[in-house]
């Protein structure tokens, strides 16, 4: 690689989806959180203890319950498949049985909250589980279920424990899934520069990022090279190579 000579990168890359994922905070996210399940507590609260007055009133009719705003499970887990959940009858029973479904008994009906179940669909259409996190990020990234799951506990990747579920917000996954897209990691991008022809040692190139030489974002605790930046330095790095020799 040519020495002396300083190169000097122009590229300058403003990515929204970048700033985006930089600005995720977990602690606005839980805050968020509380505050809708405060209004989902209350609300729950309200639609069981209608239907306890009534039944303890004798008339609580089972025609006027989803009126009311309850569900039998049959009615909750059809509700659950319109909203686009992929989940089976028998997967959901096991959750209600397990307490991870809020449910209510009144009399000897078992039933769901309508505010539970919209929740949910809503959760899902903001969230992935970590599974369905992780099958769409593999998609981009060679990355095994144990190393994202660690990504996942070390805050790498941001996500939400809610009940017994944790969840990881789509936004995070599709801008990691972008980063893998129109990025290089370090390790990626000194291999590149290999196959160009540009010998350069990791070190030696972390030492250019260190000094900001060559523009960079740090995502999760990695540093990423935007590929036109890359492109840029690639291409002067050749161009200083087959210059004018000093006498």
């Amino acid at each position: 690689m040519p020495r002396g000579k300083r190169i000097v990168i122009e590229k300058s890359i403003k990515d929204p989806v970048i700033s985006r994922l930089k600005g995720m905070k977990i602690s606005e996210m839980k805050a968020k959180r509380a505050v809708v399940e405060k209004e989902l507590h209350e609300n729950i609260s309200d639609i069981v203890g209608r239907a306890k007055d009534l039944y303890s009133q004798d008339k609580l009719e089972k025609e006027r319950l989803k009126g009311m705003g309850l569900f039998t499970l049959e009615e909750a887990y059809d509700e659950l498949r319109k909203g686009g959940i992929p989940l089976s009858f028998r997967a959901f029973g096991g959750r209600v049985e397990r307490r991870s479904v809020h449910s209510e008994k009144i009399g000897s009906k078992r039933l769901i909250p309508k505010p539970v179940i919209a929740d949910w669909v809503a959760l899902a259409n903001e969230y992935y589980t970590v599974k369905q996190a992780f099958n769409e990020l593999k998609k981009y990234e060679k990355v095994n279920l144990r190393a994202f799951i660690g990504r996942i506990e070390k805050n790498s990747i941001p996500s939400l424990k809610i009940g017994t579920q944790r969840w990881v917000p789509r936004t995070a996954i599709e801008g990691l899934s972008h980063i893998c897209k129109n990025y290089y990691d370090v390790g990626d991008a000194v291999a590149e520069m290999s196959s160009r022809g540009i010998k350069i040692k990791r070190n030696a190139f972390e030492r250019r990022l260190d000094r900001n030489r060559v523009p960079h974002e740090k995502i999760g605790g990695r540093r990423v090279i935007a590929k036109e930046v890359l492109e840029e330095l690639i291409s002067k790095e050749i161009a200083l190579s087959h210059g004018p020799k000093m006498p």
